[in-house]
């Protein structure tokens, strides 16, 4: 009763707070729902952009992986931070100077129109294939495992994490579909507060009781229990192998925080170039010491269980969890990893009706629809995406090494054939519209088939790099035998102020250092 009751608590005070807070404000013009209205400042970023990308299967899936094999899957997220830096540095000024509201509109500017709508479709896509059904799929484990969703309604654990897939479902797509973006950043900033204070009593708790009320003791008592597990340096033959770092990884993090238009999306909706780049380099920070929310605890589980939970890795999470928070404060946590949950689907799916409204229907359907029709067909694919998504949420189970792995080889069908064609519009003049969208399909059917058809004995992040390499010479050459139609790139006046942030560069230059350091202290 009282996690309950601490559940409902702070999800209501989340509601009408964002209510309270956004009862005025005007959602009915395109830039008010998909981008909140340009008025979004560095630490509403920030909070949206952590909790965007820190949801459920990052704290079931990464925490999982952790306990099976140890903390050399950090690479996932403190790298995040130098992409983050060169995104905020050279990216996002590209971005405002055009005023972009999707990644779309930039391909269509620097190739063509039919190369913007591909990987316009290709993007819906991955929302539906990838993201939405695993953050479902994670989210209900977590929230059948606190409040035994499947005990209550009498019926098997299966039925009852497809119950709580439908229930998330439904209230993401209510909040995404009605409150826009700046709903959903606005929420984000309070849910990731409510994140991190939550996700790192986990850890104060499970090692408060291990060290018999000595964090530190506790600490060295599990370093000394599977010292092996502290190791950031992967094996070649491990889930994620040290020399990744250098191939595929950072391309991979480059698009995912540089240019994935669910997380860019902030940016966009930033008042100005120098809230821009703080919401960048703060989440940057971020992301440096969220390890100690995603990937500790799934090593301080493994003092508690040994191996027990390694044929179900994804399960690990949730019973470390009822295991040592206390009950008033378990249903305050769950609260948080609802409003985690909700914070990735509503900020997919607002990514999605902004992708398919602004770049799809308005370019291909109907040319002179209002700024109200959009945002009616912005709620209507919203809607359509999200029944997609929990119809195939509950298919996702059971990957053999864990669902973060199975996310990351999904999206990997996605991101970098689309990475490949933006990183050579960005550096890389002579590459043609043909070019890209050879390019294009090369990647994606290479990829398909060295990582799902034929086993080529290679890591995927491996592949990854491989493939990008082939995409950048079929782009050469396409380009240069099929050139098409000259580029005509067109630069308009910037649409914000673009004075940058004063203490980019330095806090830049900090995130690479922290990042070096780490990898230095515990590779050593």
């Amino acid at each position: 009763m009282l996690t309950a009751l601490t559940f409902i608590g702070f999800t209501l005070f989340v509601a009408i707070f964002s209510w309270y807070k956004l009862r005025k404000d005007d959602i009915s013009s395109r830039d008010g729902y998909f981008l909140g209205g340009r008025s979004l400042t560095g630490g509403v970023i920030a909070g949206s952009m952590i909790l965007t990308n820190i949801s459920t299967e990052h704290l079931i899936g990464l925490n999982g992986s952790a306990y099976k094999n140890g903390m050399i899957i950090i690479a996932w997220e403190v790298t995040s931070a130098i992409a983050l830096v060169i995104a905020a540095l050279y990216f996002l000024p590209i971005y405002l100077k055009m005023g972009l509201t999707t990644i779309p509109q930039y391909l269509e500017q620097r190739y063509d129109r039919t190369t913007k709508t591909i990987v316009a479709f290709l993007l819906m896509v991955s929302f539906v294939v990838t993201l939405l059904p695993i953050v479902l799929y994670t989210g209900a484990i977590n929230l059948e495992s606190i409040f035994n969703v499947s005990e209550v309604f009498n019926v098997s654990q299966s039925e009852g994490i497809w119950i709580t897939v439908v229930t998330i479902g439904v209230i993401g797509s209510i909040y995404a579909i009605f409150g826009g973006l700046k709903a959903v950043a606005l929420s984000d900033s309070i849910n990731a507060i409510g994140l991190l204070i939550g996700g790192l009593l986990v850890p104060i708790f499970a090692l408060w009781d291990i060290g018999d009320g000595n964090i530190i003791t506790g600490m060295s008592k599990v370093y000394d229990y599977a010292p092996e597990k502290f190791n950031v340096i992967g094996k070649e033959d491990s889930v994620l192998p040290f020399s990744t770092i250098f191939t595929g990884l950072m391309i991979n993090q480059l698009y995912f925080w540089g240019m994935n238009q669910t997380i860019i999306q902030r940016a966009f909706g930033a008042k100005n170039m120098a809230e821009a780049q703080k919401g960048l380099l703060f989440t940057g920070m971020m992301k440096i010491f969220i390890p100690l929310i995603i990937v500790i605890p799934g090593i301080i589980a493994y003092y508690y269980y040994n191996d027990q939970y390694y044929d179900n890795q994804d399960f690990i999470y949730p019973v470390l969890l009822t295991r040592v928070m206390p009950l008033g404060l378990l249903g305050f946590f769950a609260a948080v990893v609802l409003g985690a949950i909700l914070s990735t689907f509503n900020s997919v799916l607002n990514s999605a009706a902004t992708i398919f409204s602004l770049d799809i229907y308005k370019k291909l359907i109907d040319k002179e629809s209002s700024d109200k029709k959009l945002v009616y067909v912005g709620r209507l694919s919203s809607l359509t995406l999200a029944v997609f998504a929990i119809l195939i949420a509950p298919l996702v189970g059971n990957a053999p090494e864990g669902l973060y792995q199975l996310m990351q080889q999904l999206n990997g069908i996605f991101f970098i054939p689309i990475a490949s064609i933006l990183i050579a519009g960005f550096f890389i003049p002579k590459i043609t519209a043909n070019g890209a969208k050879v390019g294009l399909f090369t990647g994606l059917s290479f990829y398909l088939l060295t990582t799902f058809i034929f086993d080529s004995g290679i890591h995927f992040i491996h592949i990854w790099a491989i493939e990008f390499i082939i995409n950048l010479m079929v782009m050469f050459a396409v380009s240069h035998y099929f050139p098409g139609k000259p580029n005509t790139f067109v630069r308009k006046a910037p649409v914000l102020e673009m004075k940058p942030w004063k203490f980019a560069k330095p806090v830049s230059l900090g995130l690479c250092v922290i990042t070096l350091l780490i990898y230095i202290w515990l590779g050593s």
